[in-house]
């Protein structure tokens, strides 16, 4: 037996900080230096075993592995390519046992994933997108899906998911606003913190770590342009795009971060201690990791021009608060160089080392490193259950002259559209789906997913549907277009099915590195509306997308509207039950959807000129934030709002009854919104501080009462502290952010109040007699 085996970082009765501290003091610099770094790896299915995977990537070539001294992080062991699950908790077992039993401290690594639409693995469920996250407005919805990604992703030994994503849409020519939940902070923060306590759970022992991205302001960059900066001021930053992030570092105790790509005011997010320390650390105690985004050190020498060398590049962000280097250690090698240099301090290298020690400590991983290969159990009857139901929950349906719900025999439906019978077109950027079919074309798809044509095609039989795909998502052939108008003008009913086609760096419509100039529909799809819908058959268009796309030219024409973003492996099953009644629809817009690219950026919470004087037509939404009909009607009485006035650290409610006044049971979204007329700053024209979705049976009613603290009044000032003013505070409560359903106020007295981190960010909400159990 030797020192090391009685050593007191071994000893789970101590503390994790003892522990660590004692490990630390350990370690030589070679191995400091492994546990900051990373190691792609994917299965080679001759051996069964990991091995580095090999790309050149950022302008850096691939660098030698040293695995002798351990290493932090092991990169997509899973996701990278198709692996069988059991294989690959054998080949991790394996190689964690070479962490634990062949280096010197045997300190084991930590393994991540993507985790965005759920485990990105082969086997795992796939889940709707972020936007239909969101669309939900249901964050113990969201909440659930982030437990069973912990169970799945636990099950085969892998420890830290690359999610949620906290950015704040701004600008929907931007690819990667699919990626995101919503353009409202307060909203995006609620449903991130909800995944967040999903994947981490109780306990990190048997839990996942959540990393919060991308830190930030990445969505707004110039021109809706990946990469492009940010030009964001430090109020519009603290009071915007800082808030979801604070909400769930503070309030759901996310325990890591990734840095955005492009810069903010000149400096990059992964070199900025403004960011990575001042604020993430030093204002909100954050005690988690941050992690680099893919190859984003080294693009601080390639890319960004800060760095002039790899040690530059390290030291840079290893100074900044960045602790682990991902996908690989390419410029983190060069930090005993940039020692020597003079380029960091020890010191600093220490406390990122024991950052990451703590974690693996709190995973869990030194008393239980490795998996039973033999329980693997991802894609449960339950977990495809909540998938479907958070597809479900999500539609929305924008538009409706009365034709929804289907009657159950409708006559011949004429289905049209690229997006009609393509399973892929069911699938976001992110997905495994959509991974294997761009990288590994001559593999099976994951999942069998149903599309919207065999959907309707089991509910209503072989006869009765025709289909013609008309065009397809790309491209500028037309020639199919003319057949799908006269199939349109053959039939009773047409069903035409359009929108975006997911995929990386322009390999589609709207992803990451797909950004757009253009929010018409892609391609010749707007070709194919029109001809279509003036065949002069009834017309339902289903957007299966993901951006908000510029719908002036259906709105009025369609007889109905549905959007179903990208929906997961049953989306269409779910989309069939809304045609035809058997849902309900209750979501609701989490983006406004404008009158194209010109009125960009633009959201419901802009600033009260954002619009222009004088205001044109362009920049009044088609369908407005916050926006979802169903087949049931809701009216809204009885508000009340007490006491009159409150001190700057006081508590207003705000309540109101809502009843179901139709025929069919059906859920509401009850939104809270403020107003603040006068104000030492600019004051976003509304602002959502509040909301419950409810549902009630036709007759019955619910009183939804909005408790209320001052904290939640709170902004930026002019001497960028947070406080809160008194004055008069403007209340509307609605069924959107245009369909305000009741007004009133109330009034804030006393002193100017500072408000920190500890403040109250979310909004208590009480529902008395609640029918249903939504």
């Amino acid at each position: 037996m030797s020192d090391l085996d009685t050593a007191p970082y071994k000893d789970p009765s101590l503390s994790i900080d003892k522990r660590a501290a004692d490990l630390l003091a350990r370690m030589s610099l070679a191995e400091k230096v492994a546990q900051l770094g990373s190691v792609w790896l994917t299965l080679d299915p001759e051996s069964g075993d990991f091995a580095p995977y090999q790309g050149n990537f950022a302008g850096a070539d691939v660098p030698q592995v040293d695995l002798s001294h351990g290493i932090g992080q092991i990169t997509r062991p899973f996701g990278s390519r198709p692996v069988d699950p059991a294989a690959g908790a054998r080949a991790l077992n394996a190689f964690q046992r070479r962490m634990v039993e062949g280096t010197r401290l045997g300190i084991p690594a930590i393994a991540h994933e993507e985790s965005l639409t759920g485990f990105m693995a082969q086997g795992a469920t796939q889940f709707p997108s972020p936007l239909n996250f969101g669309s939900t407005w249901d964050p113990e919805l969201v909440e659930r899906v982030g437990a069973v990604i912990r169970r799945q992703m636990r099950a085969v030994g892998t420890h830290l998911a690359l999610a949620p994503v906290a950015d704040v849409i701004r600008d929907a020519r931007w690819g990667r606003v699919e990626e995101c939940v919503a353009e409202d902070p307060y909203l995006v923060g609620c449903m991130v913190s909800a995944y967040v306590r999903g994947l981490q759970g109780d306990d990190l022992a048997s839990g996942v770590v959540a990393t919060l991205k991308h830190f930030c302001a990445y969505s707004s960059s110039q021109g809706g342009r990946n990469f492009a900066p940010a030009h964001v001021g430090p109020r519009e930053l603290a009071d915007v795009f800082l808030i979801p992030f604070e909400m769930a570092v503070v309030g759901a105790g996310a325990r890591s971060v990734m840095n955005a790509y492009q810069e903010i005011d000149g400096v990059p997010p992964a070199a900025s201690r403004d960011l990575l320390t001042g604020i993430l650390r030093e204002r909100w105690g954050f005690d988690g990791i941050v992690v680099s985004d893919y190859f984003s050190v080294k693009m601080l020498e390639t890319l960004h021009h800060v760095a002039a060398t790899p040690e530059e590049a390290a030291a840079a962000a290893l100074s900044a608060g960045l602790d682990v280097e991902l996908p690989r250690t390419d410029c983190y090698q060069a930090l005993p160089a940039a020692l020597d240099a003079g380029l960091v301090e020890v010191a600093t290298l220490d406390t990122a080392v024991l950052r990451v020690l703590r974690l693996k400590l709190a995973l869990g991983l030194f008393e239980s490193p490795y998996v039973d290969e033999g329980a693997i159990e991802l894609d449960t009857q339950e977990d495809r259950a909540l998938a479907r139901r958070v597809a479900e929950a999500s539609i929305t349906l924008l538009s409706n002259d009365g034709l929804l719900p289907l009657a159950s025999e409708p006559g011949t439906v004429a289905v049209i559209g690229p997006n009609a019978h393509d399973p892929m077109a069911l699938f976001g950027n992110y997905s495994f789906q959509n991974h294997v079919a761009s990288h590994f074309p001559d593999r099976p798809l994951p999942v069998t997913a149903p599309t919207v044509l065999d959907a309707l095609r089991e509910r209503l039989g072989e006869g009765r549907v025709r289909h013609a795909e008309g065009c397809a998502v790309m491209g500028e052939d037309r020639a199919g277009i003319a057949a799908a108008a006269q199939a349109a003008a053959d039939a009773d009913l047409a069903i035409l099915v359009v929108g975006d086609k997911a995929g990386h760096f322009r390999r589609g419509t709207v992803g990451e590195g797909t950004d757009t100039d253009d929010l018409t529909l892609p391609g010749v799809q707007a070709e194919l509306a029109d001809a279509v819908l003036d065949s002069g058959t009834p017309t339902i268009v289903v957007l299966i997308n993901g951006r908000p796309f510029d719908l002036s030219g259906l709105a009025g024409r369609a007889a109905a509207i549905v959007e179903a973003w990208f929906p997961g492996q049953d989306g269409a099953a779910a989309i069939a039950d809304v045609l035809f009644g058997d849902v309900n629809p209750g979501g609701r817009t989490t983006v406004s959807l404008g009158r194209g690219a010109g009125a960009q950026p633009m959201s419901y919470d802009h600033k009260r000129l954002a619009r222009g004087v004088p205001e044109p037509p362009f920049v009044a939404p088609v369908f407005p934030f916050g926006h979802g009909l169903g087949y049931t009607r809701f009216e809204y009485a009885d508000l009340e709002i007490g006491p009159e006035e409150i001190a700057t650290d006081g508590r207003v409610e705000v309540a109101c009854t809502v009843r179901n006044v139709g025929e069919r049971t059906g859920d509401e979204v009850v939104q809270l919104y403020l107003r603040d007329p006068v104000a030492s700053v600019t004051r976003p024209a509304l602002e959502l501080v509040g909301f419950r979705r409810v549902r009630l049976e036709p007759g019955a009613s619910s009183r939804v009462a909005f408790e209320l603290s001052a904290d939640r009044l709170s902004f930026t000032g002019r001497d960028l502290r947070r406080i809160v003013e008194p004055g008069e505070i403007q209340v509307r409560v609605g069924a959107s952010s245009v369909d305000v359903r009741l007004e009133g106020s109330f009034r804030v007295t006393g002193r100017v109040r500072e408000v920190g981190p500890s403040r109250e960010m979310q909004t208590p909400v009480r529902v008395t007699s609640f029918s249903g159990d939504y």
